[in-house]
């Protein structure tokens, strides 16, 4: 009986912590594998809006431009539009 002990001490303890360690160092690569590619794709999101913002303000700035510069021209025009005869 003390030999089974002994043999399970020396044989079956060290065999099965070292399974559950190499189980638990693929969890940490899957783990950063995984941190990885929601960093990246983070990034990129990050990077489309950052353009897509970009491309809004240069807009806002056109709109602004021809309101400042043509405000009264457009209204106008908006006025010319409202009497104008749909087709």
């Amino acid at each position: 009986m003390e030999t089974i002990i002994i043999l399970f001490i020396v044989v079956g303890l060290p065999v099965t912590l070292g399974i559950g360690y190499a189980a638990y160092e693929r969890h940490l690569k899957f783990k950063e594998r995984q941190f990885q590619a929601i960093s990246s794709e983070t990034a990129e999101k990050a990077a489309q809006y950052a353009v897509h913002t970009e491309r809004l303000e240069q807009r806002v700035r056109v709109l602004e431009r021809i309101v400042t510069d043509k405000g009264i021209d457009v209204a106008d025009e908006i006025e010319k539009l409202r009497d104008a005869p749909l087709n």
